[in-house]
């Protein structure tokens, strides 16, 4: 981090009413994206135990960053974000399995609608933006039917690392990753969101259904509106699938437009 970076941290602290930070390893070892508390606990006045106890967080509740989100920009949250997983995160095993970088995510941090699909592909890999293969080129087309630009909504995924050979993310990369997903969702605060195929839908409704049953149905999900779709690779695979894409982004505009 730069000195302006950090002199622009302090600062943001200091307007939030922080007067002091520790530098202790348990006060750092909060952060840890793995470690989150409920939100309705009451806070302790004793200091955290110099092991806590790290918990799975729940994806349809909102995380401890969610209330400091509420007190500066949703740019801001991303960014700070953005610099804490860093531009060479090692939390899972895929840094020692070719992938390029981290694809962090794109778009409008204030957009009212946000896509969400499985992990970077190799195009994404290489420029460091999610969808911009030719599933990517798709989504584009998708979104601009709806009367949106890609420059009006956010996408991200589930993972922000290549898996080698675009296999399905494993469980203990998701579980290092998706916290992060979370606290962009709760720093965008979108009102809805369109899981991109089965991967994505599976893990944001902690559901093994297959996406032929959840496809187009609405569930509420982190103050949110989440709607289920096919993945814009497959609909490459299966164009008579755009016809039921199609029905599920009109409810999406519809939603939008309420």
């Amino acid at each position: 981090m730069s000195r302006e970076q950090l002199e622009g941290h302090l600062q943001l602290f200091a307007e939030l009413g922080v007067t002091g930070v520790r530098r202790e390893h348990e006060w750092r070892a909060r952060a840890e994206p793995g470690v989150v508390s409920s939100p309705s606990s009451a806070p302790s006045p004793d200091p955290p135990s110099p092991n806590p106890e790290p918990r799975t967080p729940d994806p349809g509740s909102r995380t401890p960053d969610s209330y400091l989100a509420a007190f500066v920009s949703a740019a801001g949250t991303l960014e700070q974000l953005r610099v804490e997983i860093g531009p060479d995160c090692r939390r899972c095993k895929l840094h020692t399995l070719g992938r390029t970088q981290v694809v962090f995510g794109v778009g409008n941090p204030d957009a009212d609608l946000m896509f969400v699909g499985e992990a970077p592909g190799a195009d994404e890999d290489l420029q460091g933006e999610p969808f911009v293969g030719r599933a990517g080129q798709l989504l584009t087309k998708i979104i601009e039917a709806i009367g949106l630009t890609r420059s009006q909504v956010y996408i991200a995924n589930v993972i922000k690392c290549r898996p080698p050979g675009n296999r399905n993310p494993e469980p203990d990369e998701v579980e290092q990753c998706e916290p992060f997903l979370f606290r962009q969702i709760d720093g965008i605060k979108p009102k809805v969101i369109v899981a991109l195929g089965k991967f994505a839908a599976q893990s944001l409704l902690r559901s093994n259904d297959p996406i032929t049953k959840i496809r187009g149905r609405e569930y509420k999900y982190r103050d949110a509106i989440l709607m289920p779709t096919y993945h814009p690779a497959y609909l490459l695979r299966n164009p008579s699938a755009k016809r039921d894409v199609w029905e599920d982004m009109k409810r999406v505009r519809e939603i939008l437009n309420a």
